[in-house]
Order: structure tokens, then sequence, then C-alpha cells
């Protein structure tokens, strides 16, 4: 398992190493873009306070829980399905995350009522430069776009979305690249 490669974050552990070399970073593309949007906006509060890779090894069963993150299904949840949620082993079973999911699912649809995309906000925070991190030791945890980005999603009726969880989005979805200088992705 693993290879010698030096990577941000993930060595020693395949899933880890295959999510940061194939996936942290790039921009999401495809008209699917808006449902991957809220499976990450979702799974970055679940991580918040735990291990990333934790809910790395869980997202088939969050997947598969959350209808596989269609935000038009999960808005739809009701108490029944809180419960389900609730004693489903698979997944994590914080009802304040939950909880969130499914109203960010309902404000999500409530944005595209009014004809506006989560892609688009997300976008209009992106710096206007960035410092790369020079090691792989880590980047910052939060930036004032990350903090405008969470004002701007609570305002918009969102929750869970903090600085530091909307940083990771960020660098989740590649509007900031946080690929040290010595990581194996840019020296390749």
């Amino acid at each position: 398992m693993g290879d010698d490669k030096k990577r941000c974050f993930g060595n020693g552990d395949e899933l880890y190493e295959r999510y940061h070399d194939e996936e942290w970073g790039k921009p999401l593309e495809g008209s699917d873009d808006e449902r991957e949007l809220f499976e990450r906006l979702a799974l970055e509060g679940f991580q918040s306070g735990l291990s990333w890779l934790t809910v790395l090894r869980k997202r088939p069963a969050f997947r598969e829980a959350f209808d596989d993150f269609a935000p038009e299904l999960v808005a739809a949840y009701g108490d029944e399905d809180v419960e389900r949620l609730m004693n489903d082993a698979g997944i994590i079973r914080n009802r304040l995350k939950i909880d969130a999911t499914i109203h960010n699912a309902r404000a999500l649809v409530a944005l595209h009522d009014e004809g506006l995309k989560l892609a688009e906000i997300i976008e209009e925070h992106r710096p206007a430069s960035h410092v790369r991190p020079s090691s792989v030791d880590g980047p910052n945890g939060f930036t004032p776009e990350s903090a405008a980005l969470a004002k701007r999603l609570k305002k918009l009726g969102f929750k869970f979305v903090g600085p530091t969880t909307m940083y990771a989005l960020m660098q989740a979805v590649g509007i900031v690249d946080d690929h040290a200088e010595d990581c194996w992705i840019l020296t390749r």
C-alpha cells in the first residue's frame, strides 16, 4: 500500500493517496457539478472535527444514504429520513450535521429557483491572487475569501458553512490550488 511520492496529505493510505492524486484540487466539470458541489459541501460539513479520511471511507455509504446527494431528493427528507440516517451505522450519525445537510439541500433548491448556481457563488470568491504553500506542512486554515463565502452562504440560508469549512471546499474543488511546491503533483 502506498508509494514514495511526496504528497500534501494522504501518504500511506491507498484511498487517501488516490483522493489527493485524482480528485483534490481539481475543478468540477460537467453538467452534474451542482450535485457534486452539494456532495462536497455536505461531506466537508460532516468532516468538521473529524479526519477527512474517516469521511472518505464512509463516502460510498453517504452517497447511498443521501440518494447520491441529489439536492431535490434530500430537500424532501422528513422526520422519518432523519431517523433512518441516525440509525445508519455506515455514515457519521450526528443529528446537527444531518439536519444541516437536509437544510442545505433546501437552501440549494431555493437558490436554483432564484436562477442562481452554487458553483457561480463559489467562483465569485476565488482569490485574485493566492500564495501556494511552500511545503506539505500545510496551507492556511481560512482566508478573507472563504470568510466572505461563508457569510454569503449563511445569508442564503446555508448552515455548517464556516470560513474553515468553506476554505476546505475551495481547496477540494480547485478554487484555490494548495498543492505544495514540493508535492509530486507539481514536480512531475
